[in-house]
């Protein structure tokens, strides 16, 4: 990385900005579209703040804020108004952008969605959530595993969010497919500062990628939201990170090209590889094996663990229980756009 969080830009690197956003109130469809110009209005921010950045990041619920509403007059959809703002915004400015909506689904709850567009107006990273912050949250959850895009400079990006992030599994699916860099946009409060922080340095080391995550920023009247934008070096170490101060914009140069080299030659903690090489100083090419009762037993459908858990619906956060079963995978359609 050069200095300056992407003031002296090198050949090779990535320049991306953290936006803390403020935490906003979306109640109506007017103020639903007033955040969406006021996004697109972060978006020229960021290209005025720092001409060299390619990529701005937007916090998940920074167009809904955290009513967690599933009003059918504030979901959108990705060939409606907002998402057509947010793609002019990327062309006016050229830059790409990071975008969170909560997206229609007819066939059941909305999904917790976010976008990458590049900076002719394209989408070319499309996720549902995967592991929705139960019992919190009530979206959909994600059906279409954890895509990987090529994005500025020929870098591959990956998007989690918020509680995803949580799940070791979910950084090292994104690494396996290829991520050189993790993003992770997230509406977090106060009380999940710590988890937030070890989480993405954990997500970097065990992965060998970089982790760029965000959160909403300041107070709505009832959440108190923490912004801690925060960039994490490949080997678990902290780039740079934000603070609380609401719709700054955190920046840093990320160098792709070095995560390459270190997946390629590193010996020591280079886990990706190792996982499927345990021991190979003893035995030619290393175990080549699943040792993890967890993970065979998913894959089998007999998934159990050894005691009780007693909330496993929405009922302690005022949900009704759920009448439908998960409907099972789907296949992305950018997936196959871009194949």
């Amino acid at each position: 990385m050069s200095g300056l969080g992407g003031l002296n830009k090198s050949p090779n690197g990535v320049v991306i900005g953290l936006a803390q956003l403020q935490l906003p109130v979306v109640e109506t469809p007017a103020q639903l579209k007033a955040q969406a110009e006021r996004i697109c209005w972060m978006v020229g921010k960021a290209r005025r703040n720092l001409g060299t950045m390619d990529l701005v990041v937007f916090p998940e619920y920074a167009l809904h804020g955290l009513s967690m509403s599933t009003a059918p007059e504030l979901m959108v959809s990705l060939d409606g108004p907002e998402v057509a703002s947010f793609k002019a915004a990327c062309i006016e400015h050229h830059i790409w952008g990071c975008f969170s909506i909560m997206e229609a689904n007819p066939g059941g709850n909305p999904y917790n969605t976010g976008l990458i567009i590049d900076d002719q107006g394209q989408i070319q990273l499309y996720y549902r959530k995967l592991h929705p912050w139960v019992p919190v949250e009530a979206w959909e959850p994600g059906n279409m595993g954890i895509p990987v895009c090529t994005g500025p400079n020929g870098s591959k990006i990956a998007l989690i969010i918020c509680h995803d992030g949580m799940f070791p599994e979910m950084a090292r699916e994104a690494a396996y497919k290829g991520a050189e860099i993790i993003l992770r946009t997230a509406g977090y409060t106060a009380p999940i500062r710590h988890a937030w922080k070890i989480t993405n340095q954990a997500n970097a080391f065990q992965s060998l990628a970089y982790t760029a995550s965000v959160c909403l920023c300041g107070s709505d009247g009832s959440f108190d939201s923490m912004g801690e934008g925060m960039f994490c070096n490949f080997d678990g170490t902290v780039i740079t990170e934000g603070g609380g101060r609401p719709d700054e914009i955190i920046t840093a140069e990320l160098r792709p090209d070095l995560v390459r080299e270190a997946r390629a030659l590193w010996g020591v903690e280079n886990n990706p590889y190792q996982l499927w090489h345990r021991g190979y100083v003893a035995v030619k090419g290393g175990a080549q094996d699943c040792p993890y009762t967890f993970m065979q037993d998913m894959v089998a459908g007999r998934y159990q663990l050894p005691w009780a858990v007693q909330v496993t619906d929405g009922t302690p956060c005022g949900f009704a229980p759920p009448e439908r079963s998960y409907r099972g995978a789907e296949v992305n359609p950018f997936e196959i756009q871009k194949a």
